[in-house]
């Protein structure tokens, strides 16, 4: 049976207009990206394949080109929309963060890690700089690594600092292994970076790891 035939209150478009993006599942959700499935399958059918042979929408948008394709009624095309709505809602969230306080809205900073940093297989370190008034003036992925650690060099990110002109800088990387927990190397190195970049007056506000759904914070956690 085809979306048009399903009771008007539970298309995914009627719902979303009628009660909310919120109460879309997110194959619904992802239906409404796909608009139209394939032969013998709804939007929302391929949009179940999608999620099962990803297990999540994290793991989808982080897919290759050539994963992203590789499944029946995907291709290059909507490859490229998917790339284009992800770098949009990036840059609406950094957008966000460069009008306010980094402290006073940490929600859109969280929000921008946790979008860019999310289901990436390999270890990645950025550094989010910030002016005096903790407003963001660049983001920036500055190491990546193996899927067990990142060779992180402070020389390089104190270089970085400076020529953004920085007074503040916000720590973030993620764990593929999905765990969020601070390892001691991970304590270690944010306070190597605290005493280098000290040196030169700027300020480290947070140091944030994604991992999964979650997100942990180093200032939440008393651990700056």
């Amino acid at each position: 049976m085809g979306i048009n035939d399903w009771p008007e209150g539970e298309r995914p478009r009627e719902k979303l207009i009628q009660r909310g993006a919120a109460a879309l599942s997110d194959a619904e959700l992802l239906a409404i990206f796909l608009r139209t499935g394939v032969t013998g399958k709804s939007a929302v059918d391929l949009a179940r394949d999608l999620l099962t042979r990803f297990t999540s929408l994290t793991r989808m948008f982080a897919a290759s080109e050539a994963d992203f394709c590789s499944i029946h009624g995907m291709g290059q095309a909507k490859f490229v929309q998917m790339q284009a709505v992800l770098e949009m809602s990036r840059r609406a969230l950094i957008e966000e963060s460069r009008t306010t306080d980094a402290l006073n809205s940490p929600r859109a900073v969280r929000e921008y890690l946790q979008l860019l940093l999310r289901g990436r297989e390999q270890e990645v370190f950025m550094v989010v700089f910030l002016d005096a008034q903790h407003r963001v003036m660049a983001a920036e992925e500055l190491f990546q690594g193996t899927l067990t650690q990142t060779s992180v060099y402070p020389r390089e990110v104190v270089k970085r600092a400076l020529s953004h002109n920085a007074a503040a800088v916000i720590l973030a990387h993620n764990h593929p292994s999905g765990v969020a927990e601070p390892s001691q190397s991970d304590r270690l190195l944010t306070d190597a970076l605290k005493q280098a970049l000290a040196l030169v007056d700027v300020r480290v506000l947070d140091h944030f790891i994604v991992a999964g759904s979650g997100c942990l914070s180093f200032a939440e956690r008393g651990l700056l």
